[in-house]
């Protein structure tokens, strides 16, 4: 029943911007801190970004603080990854997590 759809991925230039989104359904979504991972080719799944139940408590990677925003809406039951300055080596599969559930993944790609 638990749900998670990631969705916004996509091709981008170096120096640019995605948001990804990620629905969630199934659980009490607002009882949940939330967290994206990534995985790039011939790389473990690394944990990229996490916001807490409120939102005002987060984690971000070192290589992508400053870069990206996590986010939340409770109400839409959603959770947000805004990705700017975008770098080659962000190209990556990028899935959303809460617990020990999983989404599918949308496919980022930074290149030129």
């Amino acid at each position: 029943q638990v749900q998670l759809v990631e969705s916004g991925g996509g091709l981008v230039q170096p120096g640019g911007s995605l948001r990804l989104s990620c629905a969630a359904s199934g659980f009490t979504f607002s009882n949940y801190g939330m967290a994206w991972y990534r995985q790039a080719p011939g790389k473990e799944r690394e944990l990229v970004a996490v916001i807490g139940i409120v939102g005002s408590s987060n984690y971000y990677l070192n290589s992508v603080k400053g870069r990206f925003t996590i986010s939340r809406d409770n109400a839409k039951n959603t959770v947000y990854l805004q990705m700017n300055s975008l770098k080659p080596e962000d190209t990556a599969v990028y899935y959303c997590n809460a617990n020990e559930w999983w989404g599918q993944g949308t496919q980022v790609t930074v290149s030129s």
